[in-house]
């Protein structure tokens, strides 16, 4: 699914980070313009980071893939081996 067409609620968002066990600042890009707009130098709370990151797709760390119920950021891609996928 192509985040950027179809991108993830808040309540989806703060699900698969859940299911993920990542914070939304361990899934967050800091090389986006939108990190320097609506983030940087900002003291912003967990679910405030998740609106943002919901209303600006590109700020989430990619690719979280989700398999047999779980999910991963897979980056490296050896963490896709966490899933049981090679």
């Amino acid at each position: 699914m192509n985040y950027l067409e179809h991108p993830l609620t808040a309540k989806e968002l703060r699900q698969l980070l859940r299911t993920a066990g990542l914070s939304p600042r361990d899934a967050l890009r800091t090389k986006e313009a939108a990190y320097k707009s609506h983030v940087a130098d900002k003291d912003l709370t967990d679910d405030q980071l998740v609106e943002i990151m919901a209303t600006h797709p590109e700020l989430i760390q990619r690719p979280i893939v989700v398999h047999g119920g779980k999910a991963v950021l897979a980056r490296p891609v050896q963490k896709l081996a966490e899933l049981g996928l090679k």
